[in-house]
């Protein structure tokens, strides 16, 4: 990605409380000048804002974008110190560094007792690690002052109890990162071989934690892992209560989440994904009911727990066809402008379907964001294939079948460069594209016998439905081919 469109989706991703205090006591000059176009710019590309720079400003523009961003990133630093003990620790380190260099060599030893202390407090080894270590490299040039060679060898072994505890979470991560591949690439556990060939991970994870009882992060990741592995073998039961034992860590240890819960939230939008992947439903409300109780001191983050709360109760109702009710839910939440990019293109994109159930096709149109259709850099948000397809629903049902036609041959373009297509995006535009030309009855009879034993095999495919899981192109298929209502056939298959 251009750094200039980085710069752009980074102001754009800006919560109000940064915005206001980026632009406090500014002064004019040309980089504050491009932050004014870039956000008034709307969803314009770079090219675009480049050229109207040059045309009011007159001055170098690749200067201009280095200096905002990186004035923009140290204020973004500054302003995560304040509410992350994560960024509070680490700055502290560098700042006894920089003490130190200037020969305010107490000071600096000070700073790093306490950084030292905060660290083990918060059970961040990695923050601890790197001052214990800058505190012997300290010692060292000052020819280890008043230290006898017990205190020596108990800073040693101290360090070494560190560099074990980070070798543990980290081989704790690995076995969880390793079950998520396993599972998203080969499936849930269909069969005893098949689980067995997960013994070895399940039996080196229970080693882990037997050893760490008292770790906050080898049992989060020992919940995550239980969960996990318990959806993989379809013990969904089992696998609620580990989410259950999840949250309430959590709950009893807000020390840990670094002083704002960005971390939980993250663990309850997992866990809530988790749960509608599994069409438990009914389990939903709970999980929503813990993101509300999070008090935060940032409007950032709050505005990212009612979106989430928002997501999580229209998502239901549209999973299951119930238009009606998603409607209801819809109509309480108007302004999504402060939220990141990310957030935004999910919501637009629910909205949007929701309109697609009504068949109401120009607000649909107007409701999915732009800015993700046309930002080929903007791939790797998760919702970009889905709105994708979406889009050219859309217009094949308004009517704009050059655009439908153009975007397809681009689309294909796209797969064909791709490692790992989805079936489901190939047989989308084939069907828009070609098939939807066939009107008559018996035609459309003989088109359903094509497609439905491939939409069976599709929905079988644990690969495709990470895309389907956004939403059902297969029903939606269905419902088109068979002319039946989108809201009938969803009905059926959340049952299923």
């Amino acid at each position: 990605m251009l750094q200039s469109d980085a710069l752009i989706l980074l102001i754009h991703n800006l919560s109000p409380a940064e915005k206001k205090k980026f632009k406090s006591g500014r002064k004019t000059a040309d980089y504050t000048r491009l932050y004014d176009i870039i956000e008034n710019s709307g969803t314009a590309s770079s090219e675009e804002i480049k050229k109207k720079f040059k045309d009011e400003v007159g001055s170098s523009f690749s200067a201009s974008v280095s200096y905002l961003y990186r004035v923009l990133q140290d204020l973004l630093l500054h302003m995560r110190e304040e509410q992350d003990s994560h960024y509070l620790l680490f700055n502290q380190i560098l700042k006894a560094r920089v003490l130190f260099e200037k020969s305010l060599y107490e000071e600096a030893l000070s700073m790093l007792a306490l950084a030292k202390k905060k660290a083990k407090h918060h059970q961040n080894p990695i923050a601890h690690l790197y001052a214990s270590r800058l505190e012997m490299e300290f010692l060292l040039f000052l020819n280890f002052p008043q230290l006898t060679e017990r205190e020596l060898l108990n800073k040693h072994f101290q360090i070494n109890e560190t560099l074990k505890e980070i070798r543990k979470v980290n081989e704790h991560s690995s076995l969880y990162e390793l079950l998520r591949h396993r599972l998203l690439y080969k499936g849930s556990i269909r069969s005893q071989k098949q689980k067995e060939s997960l013994n070895d991970l399940v039996i080196s994870e229970m080693s882990i934690n037997s050893n760490h009882k008292d770790n906050f992060e080898i049992k989060k990741n020992h919940l995550l892992f239980q969960s996990n592995y318990l959806i993989g073998t379809g013990d969904y039961k089992s696998a609620l209560h580990s989410f259950r034992e999840l949250n309430a860590l959590f709950e009893k240890n807000p020390l840990f989440w670094a002083s704002q819960p960005f971390y939980y939230v993250n663990v309850l939008e997992g866990i809530l994904d988790n749960l509608r992947g599994m069409k438990i439903y009914e389990d939903i409300p709970y999980f929503i009911e813990r993101l509300r109780s999070i008090a935060s001191k940032t409007e950032a983050l709050q505005n990212q727990v009612e979106a989430l709360t928002f997501i999580y109760t229209l998502i239901p109702f549209l999973d299951t066809g119930d238009f009606e009710s998603a409607s209801k839910i819809a109509s309480q939440y108007e302004d999504f402008t402060a939220l990141n990019l990310s957030t935004r293109a999910e919501i637009s994109l629910y909205l949007s379907l929701l309109y697609l159930g009504f068949k109401n096709y120009k607000k649909a149109q107007k409701t999915l964001l732009s800015e993700i259709i046309r930002g080929n850099d903007l791939y790797i948000l998760p919702t970009y294939r889905t709105m994708r397809l979406l889009h050219l629903i859309i217009h094949e049902k308004l009517g704009n079948t050059d655009v439908v036609h153009f975007e397809g041959r681009s689309i294909k373009r796209e797969l064909a460069k791709a490692d790992k297509a989805y079936r489901v995006e190939k047989l989308m535009i084939s069907y828009l594209v070609s098939e939807k030309k066939i009107m008559l009855s018996k035609d459309r009879e003989k088109l359903w016998k094509k497609y439905q034993p491939l939409l069976i095999e599709i929905r079988g495919d644990v690969y495709e439905r990470q895309l389907l899981k956004t939403f059902d192109f297969t029903a939606w298929l269905e419902a088109d081919i068979r002319r039946v209502d989108l809201r009938e056939v969803l009905k059926t298959r959340s049952k299923s």
